[in-house]
This record gives structure tokens, C-alpha cells and sequence, in this order.
């Protein structure tokens, strides 16, 4: 699917389909992390499955500047365990569980809007 957001200085992200996700025009077919916050790139997120999940995943999640975590989960919606997630509740952060295509379209959103918005996307191989 191909989108259209609005303009924005952050990353956008500007197609994904089935194993691939287009950020800024640069395809990328693994799992990645993308930021609305200043000098942001995509950063390779290092999972390749949702049963690969482990609480470091978040804790790097936490680590950044974001107001909002947004998780896409993958093809379908599925939770991470509610543990995993202490390292954001403990700095503040919200967090969204989305499938990636929702998680996507929301991150666009949220960024135009000029909000801190951190998306991890889980693109599983």
C-alpha cells in the first residue's frame, strides 16, 4: 500500500507490502525502529519473530526520547508480555500495540502532527 501523509520533517514512512516497509524511499525487509524526533534514521531492530521477543527489545525502545512507543506486532495483532513493557511505564512512555500496517499509518500521523513518536515494526522473515 502506497501513503500519502502529510509533509513533515521527520522520517515518513511511504509504502509497505508483505516483507517490506519504504521509509523516506529506502526499502527495508527486516524488522526496524523509526523516529519522528530530530536527526532520527531507521534503525534495524533486531528481531526476526514475534517468539524471538525479549525485554531488552523494549528496553532499547526506552531508552529514546519519545512520548509515544508504537508497536506494530506484525501481519496480525499480538501483545508483548505486560513485564517487558516496565522499562517505558518506569520513564514515561506510552506504548500502542498495533499490527505493522496500522502501526504504519499511526506513526505517519503522529509524526505530521509533530509528535514524538517512536514505531518498532516487526517484519518477520
Amino acid at each position: 500500500m502506497k501513503l500519502q501523509p502529510d509533509k513533515s520533517n521527520s522520517l515518513t514512512i511511504n509504502a509497505y507490502g508483505e516483507g517490506w516497509i519504504e521509509v523516506n524511499g529506502q526499502k527495508f525487509d527486516h524488522s526496524l525502529m523509526v523516529s519522528s524526533l530530530p536527526g532520527a534514521v531507521p534503525k534495524e531492530w533486531e528481531v526476526r519473530r514475534f517468539e524471538e521477543l525479549k525485554p531488552e527489545n523494549f528496553e532499547a525502545l526506552a531508552l529514546s526520547d519519545a512520548e509515544l512507543v508504537i508497536f506494530g506486532s506484525g501481519p496480525r495483532l499480538r501483545f508483548p508480555q505486560p513485564a517487558w513493557l516496565r522499562p517505558l511505564i518506569e520513564r514515561g512512555i506510552g506504548l500502542e500495540t498495533m499490527d505493522t500496517p496500522a502501526a504504519c499509518r499511526t506513526y505517519n500521523i503522529l509524526a505530521s502532527e509533530g509528535r514524538k513518536v517512536v514505531v518498532a515494526l516487526l517484519q518477520e522473515a
